[in-house]
């Protein structure tokens, strides 16, 4: 039963994360995302059947210390945005920060749980299961390897003549990741995941 509703909460974080994308990308003047269908809530146009499903499942499965997953990414257009140099990177960002509202959101509720002693007792363990989900999600994608998010302000950030060599490393982008989630994923994600958790929930 956990299992299930571990990746019922994977797959409705997701889907908020890839709806933010397209959200902030049409608010800067992209309508891509929402001419693709792609500004709603309905789960089934933003799945992807290995990265929101075969994957959690074997990391569950196998006892991964964390679980992570992935939809189809919504398309949007750099060059329709407003802001050429800042646009791609508030449109990367929306989604990490649409998780990190949610684990606050819920975070504070395991706060007051803790005072309410029948509420935390009926909810908390799907509570912490939601803050701790959104949490990975945020941390893994702001890892500043393309294509992840956290690339993006790396992008914005960079100096011209530095772009072209960044550029590069997305070709080999999720190889880099899955290497690195592979030989120090526990470290790279767990601790700062149990510190955030800590800081917003005050448990543990």
């Amino acid at each position: 039963m956990i299992t299930i509703i571990s990746i019922l909460v994977l797959v409705v974080s997701v889907v908020l994360h890839e709806l933010s994308h397209g959200i902030v990308a049409d608010r800067l003047g992209d309508p891509t995302a929402r001419y693709a269908g792609r500004l709603t809530l309905n789960p089934l146009k933003h799945l992807d059947p290995v990265g929101s499903f075969l994957v959690p499942l074997s990391l569950i499965v196998s006892g991964a210390p964390f679980v992570f997953g992935w939809a189809k990414p919504v398309p949007y257009n750099p060059y329709n945005l407003s802001d050429r140099r800042w646009g791609p990177a508030l449109v990367g960002l929306a989604g990490p920060l649409s998780n990190v509202g949610v684990a606050v959101l819920f975070g504070l509720m395991i706060r007051l749980g803790a005072v309410y002693r029948p509420f935390i007792e009926t909810l908390g363990t799907l509570m912490v299961l939601i803050v701790f989900t959104n949490l990975v999600l945020a941390l893994f994608n702001l890892i500043p390897i393309p294509p992840l998010d956290g690339s993006k302000l790396v992008y914005a950030l960079l100096p011209v003549k530095y772009l072209r060599a960044y550029a590069r490393i997305e070709a080999f982008g999720f190889i880099i990741v899955i290497g690195l989630l592979y030989f120090c994923g526990s470290y790279l994600l767990s601790w700062p995941v149990a510190l955030a958790f800590r800081l917003i929930t005050g448990v543990g």
